[in-house]
């Protein structure tokens, strides 16, 4: 398959918006696919960077291990313990 056959192809059909579910034409037209817009691509980043979205995770005990607070961090700073 050649490249010009690939994007053929892959243009033309629509997709859901993942923000605000209107159709978006997946073709090189749209730089923010599969988003409609620059808003919705910045919605959906920040929603996964305030971890409003996760991959789940079988192993949840280990990531209870694993977290830690600003808080934590300062006390034992305060302590004057080094990490």
């Amino acid at each position: 398959m050649n490249k010009q056959t690939t994007s053929t192809t892959l243009s033309g059909f629509t997709v859901k918006c993942p923000t605000c579910h209107k159709d978006v034409e997946w073709s090189e037209k749209n730089p923010f696919r599969p988003f409609c817009s620059k808003r919705c691509q910045l919605i959906d980043l920040g929603e996964w960077a305030a971890e409003e979205h996760r991959i789940p995770d079988d192993d949840a005990a280990a990531m209870e291990e694993d977290r830690w607070s600003e808080d934590d961090f300062l006390s034992s700073a305060d302590k004057g313990d080094r990490l």
